[in-house]
Formats: C-alpha cells, sequence, structure tokens
C-alpha cells in the first residue's frame, strides 16, 4: 500500500489540473496563467537546491504581496525547506532577533528593504546569500548580484519535487511581540493542507454572507508575512480562482484593482477596513465585496459603515500559534432563520468554530463557562494545526499548552446558540472593584456613534477600585470640534438603559486624539497607550 503524505505541492497540482487557464496578477505589472505559475515554481525550486538549499534550510523572505511571495509560498516547503515569513514591519532590532534566531540561510529581499539588511549584514553570519526582489532595474547593492527573475530563468521547469512526510515543517513565523521579544511558531505541511481543507469546506458548504469558491476573485489584504494570509492564497491556489496581489497597501491601487479586475473576496484588520471605508467617495457603492475581518474586534458602527458602500463583512478569529483559522461568523442552522436584522448581530461576533476546531470557554479551573452570554473565561484550544511549541523557548511553551489545550489568552462568553464573542485579551480586561468591564465592548458601543472614526480603552490605575476605564477616541474629520466627552457619555448611558452595560463601566474620562497608535500588523497598540495614559 502507498503512503499519501499530505503536502503541499498537492494544493498547487490540484489548482493547475482544475484551471490551468485562470489569471494570477500583480499590481497593473504582471499576468500569468496558473500553467505560467506552475512552471516558475518548478523552475524557482530547481534554482534553490542549486543555492545549496536542502531539507530543513531555513529561507527568510522580506516583501510585499505579490505572485513572487506566493511562488515562495509553494517552492520552499516544496523542497523540504522551511519558508520563513518575516514581518517587515517590526522594529529593525526585532527583525535582525528573529533573522538570527530562526538560523536563517538564505534571505529574499525586496529591494525597499535593502538599506535595513546592508546596514545589519555584518551581524546575520548564518546567511549565505541574498536574491533582490524588485519590479524594475536591479539596484546597487553590496549583498549579492542575484535577482529574482535572473534566478527563475535559470531554473529547470522539468524540477520534480522530492516525496516529503508529511510532518516535515514548512513555514516559521513569529508572534509581534506585544509581550516580550517576538516568539516562532511553525507548522507542517499536513498541518497547512488539513486547514486549507478545514478553511475551503467552512467558506463554501456552510451557510455564510462571504462564500469563497472557485468562482471568486481572491485579493488580500492582511500581509502575506501574516500567518499565511489566514491559510487564503493556499486555498484560492487548490481552488484555482483568479488571484490578485496589491504589493505595498496604497489605497488608490487597491480600489483600481478592486474594480477593473472584480475582486469579490479579501480579508484585512478593522484599521484596514476603516481606511477603504474612508476611501470610497460619498454615494459611490462598490460591486458585492465579501471581507473576512478578523485581527482585532469588528466594530458594529464600521462593519454597519462598510455595508453601506457595498462592502459585505462577517468577522473571524484566529492567532498566529494556529496557522491562523479557529472561527468565523458563519450562520449555523438556528441562527440563519432569525430575522435579518438579528442575522446581522451575530455576523460580527467571533463565530463558530471550524470543521475539525475543538473550542472551549473556560474557567482557571478548566471547567467550561455556562453558554449563557454573560460568563467569562478563556478560549482554548485544540485542532490539526496548532504550533506544537514556541521554537526555543520551553518555559513559554508549557505556558501556550497548559493541561493539554492551546491557551489562546483570549476572555470571551458563549452564547445560547453556541457563537462565541470575545470580549478581551486577558491582559487588557479591565478589573475595577472586583468587576471584570470589557474593553472591547465599550469601543464597540463607541463605534455606534455616528461621529466616532475610532476608539480605544484601557484600564488605568486607581487607588479606590484598582483600574478605571479610559477611553481615547479619534473622532471623523467633520465633527472635530463638535463633539463633547458629555456627548459620548450620554451615548453610553443609552445601553446602560437597555442593560448592554453596566453604569460602573462608563469611562471616568474620554479623551480625544488624533490617531491611535498601531502594530505591525494594524491592530490599534493599546502597550502604547498604556505606556502613555497610566502614568
Amino acid at each position: 500500500m502507498y503512503k499519501f503524505n499530505l503536502q503541499i505541492k498537492h494544493l498547487l497540482e490540484h489548482g493547475v489540473r482544475y484551471a490551468p487557464d485562470e489569471e494570477i496578477v500583480y499590481r497593473d505589472l504582471v499576468r500569468y496563467t496558473y500553467k505560467d505559475f506552475e512552471k516558475r515554481v518548478h523552475k524557482l525550486a530547481s534554482a534553490l537546491e542549486k543555492l545549496g538549499v536542502k531539507k530543513g534550510s531555513k529561507v527568510a523572505v522580506l516583501e510585499w504581496d505579490s505572485h513572487r511571495y506566493l511562488e515562495l509560498y509553494f517552492a520552499i516547503p516544496m523542497v523540504g525547506a522551511v519558508l520563513h515569513n518575516v514581518n517587515v514591519r517590526l522594529a529593525p532590532a526585532d527583525i535582525l532577533y528573529i533573522l538570527n534566531h530562526a538560523e536563517d540561510e538564505l534571505m529574499f529581499v525586496n529591494k525597499d528593504f535593502l538599506p535595513l539588511i546592508e546596514q545589519a549584514k555584518d551581524k546575520l553570519p548564518l546567511i549565505k546569500n541574498y536574491v533582490v526582489l524588485t519590479d524594475d532595474e536591479m539596484p546597487e547593492t553590496t549583498l549579492t548580484d542575484l535577482e529574482y527573475e535572473k534566478l527563475v530563468e535559470s531554473g529547470d521547469e522539468k524540477f520534480e519535487f522530492p516525496e516529503l512526510e508529511e510532518d516535515t515543517v514548512a513555514t516559521l513565523g513569529y508572534t509581534t511581540g506585544t509581550t516580550g521579544k517576538p516568539k516562532g511558531v511553525y507548522f507542517t505541511h499536513r498541518q497547512l493542507v488539513l486547514h486549507t481543507l478545514s478553511l475551503g469546506l467552512f467558506q463554501s458548504a456552510f451557510i455564510t454572507d462571504a462564500s469563497f469558491t472557485t468562482k471568486d476573485v481572491y485579493m488580500p489584504l492582511t500581509p502575506m508575512f501574516h500567518v499565511h494570509a489566514w491559510g487564503v492564497p493556499y486555498l484560492a491556489t487548490l481552488l484555482g480562482a483568479k488571484q490578485v496581489y496589491p504589493g505595498r497597501y496604497e489605497p488608490q491601487m487597491i480600489m483600481k484593482l478592486v474594480l477593473e479586475e472584480k475582486v469579490t473576496f479579501t480579508h484585512c484588520v478593522p484599521t484596514i477596513l476603516q481606511m477603504i471605508v474612508n476611501a470610497i467617495p460619498e454615494g459611490v457603492k462598490l460591486p458585492k465585496w465579501k471581507v473576512v475581518i478578523g485581527g482585532a474586534k469588528l466594530p458594529k458602527g464600521l462593519a454597519l459603515a462598510a455595508e453601506k458602500k457595498g462592502i459585505i463583512v462577517v468577522a473571524g478569529y484566529g492567532l498566529s500559534e494556529t496557522a491562523p483559522v479557529l472561527t468565523i461568523a458563519n450562520y449555523n442552522k438556528k441562527v440563519v432563520n432569525l430575522p435579518e436584522d438579528q442575522k446581522f448581530d451575530f455576523k460580527i461576533k467571533t463565530g463558530i468554530p471550524a470543521p475539525l476546531v475543538q473550542l472551549r470557554v473556560v474557567h482557571e479551573d478548566m471547567t467550561d463557562v455556562k453558554p449563557d452570554g454573560k460568563e467569562m473565561g478563556e478560549i482554548v484550544v485544540r485542532t490539526p494545526w496548532l504550533t506544537p511549541e514556541y521554537l526555543k523557548d520551553p518555559e513559554k511553551t508549557e505556558e501556550l499548552w497548559r493541561g493539554g489545550w492551546l491557551h489562546t489568552k483570549d476572555v470571551a462568553v458563549v452564547d445560547e446558540y453556541g457563537y462565541v464573542t470575545i470580549k478581551d485579551r486577558l491582559k487588557d480586561v479591565i478589573k475595577s472593584g472586583g468587576e471584570w468591564i470589557s474593553s472591547l465592548t465599550l469601543e464597540n458601543l463607541l463605534s455606534l456613534h455616528e461621529a466616532v472614526e475610532e476608539a480605544a480603552v484601557i484600564g488605568i490605575p486607581d487607588e479606590k477600585w484598582d483600574e478605571r476605564p479610559l477611553a481615547l477616541v479619534v473622532l471623523k474629520p467633520e465633527y472635530r470640534d463638535k463633539i463633547t466627552e458629555d456627548d459620548l457619555k450620554k451615548h453610553l448611558e443609552r445601553y446602560v438603559e437597555n442593560g448592554t452595560i453596566t453604569k460602573w463601566a462608563i469611562p471616568d474620562s474620554i479623551y480625544f486624539l488624533d490617531s491611535l497608535p498601531k502594530t505591525s500588523v494594524g491592530k490599534i497598540d493599546k502597550k502604547v497607550l498604556r505606556e502613555r495614559f497610566r502614568s
């Protein structure tokens, strides 16, 4: 009997067989078919082998979202090497740290990041070769004379990929390091194939407003360096769907591609969605465009604003440690028959678990919370695609996998319909006078005020109550100097009257800011806000 190992190459093979003439597009610069894509992946893999890449070699990639990155998504793991997706928005010191911690041997680097790497070269002793990625002429650099397109052309399109054990490590990434140094997480071929199959089933066979099928046109707006762009490039390739890559995120280019290439499906964090909503002129409504929102709470106010512009939004949830998808706010059989206005509230919840995801919300003693939508606990999970450890960090690994469940450090509730709603991060939940106050709930309610563009709520020290909530708000330009702190407090009092929050939860103070600090992946950076306002 032949042992069939699940390998990433099987995703590519099926996509090419199913849709050989479908297109892959990069900005307004490159357009080719799946057949062309497959040939280039073979050539690239052949060239990697000539450069000395072998099974287990770590290959770093510093690149924007492109067709080149998609080729690297496949070629590197398919030769048995490890694709290290480097978060290019990290601080330079953190990038240097993870390159050395990962023990990378080869680096693919977009020309935009050459100055950074040229300065750091002497501190990267393990990297033997560099390859430059560029949309135009090869820049002058002391690093290398290897250029990506020439490297691809030097390869053999008939190169045969080795048979790999399915537990071969395929990819490596790092958490964003909001608490301490970034931590390494890795995934095998088997894990990524199973993640792809589960995601595909959940997005196409279940009831959802944001289905993704072979008929859709896909464009990522979550960076490809961030947890496999939520795994969707692998799924899009398996389905043979048209794929569009925008390069560096620029509002004008994004809108041009959406309209001209007829993009129908994407995913992003709320701050990117806010940027898109702001960029769409008043009165303009896009054709049907489905967007899955993750990485942070999807405020109802933003979701409503997006839908007015023709963008259909659905929430999802996952972590760097989970490859990442755990839940999507699809409709289950109970919710699908509810009135439309009630259904909207369900699709902006954290959601229901995807196939093969075991998810619980538990107290500290690991007993499950009541499914009443009120009792809060921590989300813990088991699935076939969770990182087995934090790389070279046994102490943090033990904490992550305490009791045989992966601990997410996300505080949530479960309602009577089985939907999970995250209320906060363990480190962000506000403990005031012995009660828990959810910063995410307050942020969501503030977003429903017509004047509010963005809001963040943090806990600040209080001598009497330990902590009290402080709201930090960015107003829409047309409302600045017209809205007061009292206006927003009165807005929140409406939700006290209907029982959504207690009067105790209303922040003592609301400050207005011109902008909120963001992390490298576009989330609001509460660590920076706490440092600024807790003193």
